[in-house]
């Protein structure tokens, strides 16, 4: 008896020890594309660079937040461009939209700060109204940006989905990418990449299962989706700090929620290493 009780004992400690680590393999498996190279960092082994991020709202800035800080550890310089304060969001609050981008403002000024960017660029266009202000504005609007920092890299949405199938988002995206295409071959043009926020297809698909938002908004035709994912980039390293950052939008914490779901139930050192990349799309010139 004395002896299977202590046989029991190490059995359970074995498995108390290992748990952590099947978790950790299962969740991977479900969300994670091993056919998609995985980077250490966006730009390995380079001279320092100028990067320019182009979003619509503020928190949008989430979405490459493990990336940007890595990037600034490596001395990269990351200047922010924000279109709108995010005024046209909803808040459990219920602020009227005038005191919701003050909250706001004060919000992603809290997060450029958490992800040490050398400038937050933070414009005063209408939230929600991208289409209204019209394609040819958001272009010039990035063109100026692009004279003003002369970047080497952009970042930014992609320009058919806009992630989930937000028309900000998507617009912001597809304006950056034809300013890009445009002008990659002119002289005086700085940048030498743009890359675009996506998801792995697993992610994808986990998305529309646990998402009403996703589900509702992305398109039923896989040939309307995303673009392919290029590259995903290791984040796992930056992931507490980049969970400050979503944590510094308090006010979005209701639209937040299937950004990183279930990460207040799970211990982080486990879903640290599940979600522990940010996929790109690289944009061809």
């Amino acid at each position: 008896m004395k002896k299977f009780l202590v046989i029991s004992i190490i059995v359970l400690g074995i498995f108390i020890l290992i748990s952590p680590f099947i978790l950790i393999k299962i969740g991977q498996h479900y969300l994670n594309d091993d056919e998609v190279p995985l980077k250490s960092e966006l730009l390995p082994e380079s001279p320092q660079q100028r990067i320019m991020v182009f979003f619509p709202h503020p928190d949008d800035e989430i979405t490459v937040a493990g990336t940007l800080l890595d990037l600034k550890e490596k001395g990269h310089e990351i200047f922010l461009v924000m279109l709108t304060k995010g005024d046209a969001g909803s808040s459990p609050e219920n602020y009227p939209l005038d005191e919701l981008a003050k909250v706001r403002t004060e919000e992603i000024k809290t997060s450029a700060k958490l992800l040490g960017l050398d400038s937050l660029i933070l414009l005063d266009y209408k939230d929600g109204e991208m289409q209204a202000l019209g394609l040819d504005s958001i272009e010039r609007i990035a063109n100026y940006w692009i004279e003003e920092l002369s970047p080497d890299i952009l970042l930014s949405y992609d320009s058919k989905v806009g992630l989930y199938g937000h028309e900000d988002h998507r617009l912001t995206g597809l304006a950056l990418e034809n300013v890009f295409r445009r002008n990659s071959d002119s002289m005086g043009f700085t940048p030498k990449h743009l890359y675009q926020v996506t998801l792995s297809n697993k992610q994808i698909d986990m998305a529309m299962k646990l998402s009403e938002g996703f589900r509702k908004n992305y398109p039923k035709d896989k040939e309307n989706g995303l673009p392919d994912a290029s590259f995903a980039v290791y984040i796992q390293p930056y992931f507490e700090t980049k969970l400050k950052v979503m944590k510094a939008h308090h006010s979005q914490r209701h639209v937040l929620k299937d950004l990183m779901p279930y990460h207040d139930l799970v211990p982080l050192p486990i879903y640290s290493r599940i979600f522990d990349r940010e996929y790109y799309h690289k944009v061809q010139k």
